[in-house]
């Protein structure tokens, strides 16, 4: 599976197999999940609920050796991670992304650039001490190839939007 925990793995299971997925395929990567272990982790730690802790993911994920497409964004940019805190259930989660446009664009693979993206890492931290208790992370993008050789005239930045339960529209 895509996650560790069974609340990761049930997360994983809604986006692969959710009515409105547009990818054909979406596969588990063993570097992804612990990359996304890693971040929920950290996120916990520290409190907070924010893509760029120690760097943007895209970063994130090129210095831990995943190899990106050499048209993904570099610094501060995001076409790979959606993060939220303070959700208990997968249920409440997986709705709350879909809400969010580009949470959704993204998971979903709303858009052509998203639908390339087909590995997948998922996680979930419980931490009772942290402010938000519980952290959720996905990694969901495409890795480099040999012969990619695709260009698009908008690549999507999700930016700095994050999902709290409490916020208002959440």
């Amino acid at each position: 599976m895509c996650g560790s925990t069974e609340q990761a793995q049930q997360l994983a299971l809604a986006i692969m197999t959710d009515e409105l997925q547009q990818r054909k395929e979406i596969r588990c990567n063993g570097l992804l999940q612990v990359l996304a272990e890693e971040k929920a982790r950290l996120m916990a730690e520290r409190g907070m609920v924010f893509h760029n802790l120690d760097g943007s993911p895209n970063s994130r994920l090129r210095n831990a050796g995943f190899e990106l497409p050499d048209y993904y964004g570099a610094a501060f940019s995001n076409q790979v991670e959606a993060i939220a805190g303070g959700y208990a259930t997968v249920e409440k989660v997986w709705r709350s992304f879909k809400k969010s446009k580009d949470h959704a664009d993204h998971l979903l693979g709303r858009l052509p650039f998203y639908r390339e993206q087909d590995e997948m890492g998922v996680a979930f931290v419980s931490d009772r001490t942290a402010p938000h208790v519980e952290y959720w992370v996905v990694y969901l993008t495409k890795g480099k190839t040999e012969n990619q050789h695709r260009y698009f005239d908008t690549i999507p930045n999700k930016g700095t939007d994050m999902l709290f339960e409490d916020m208002p529209g959440g």
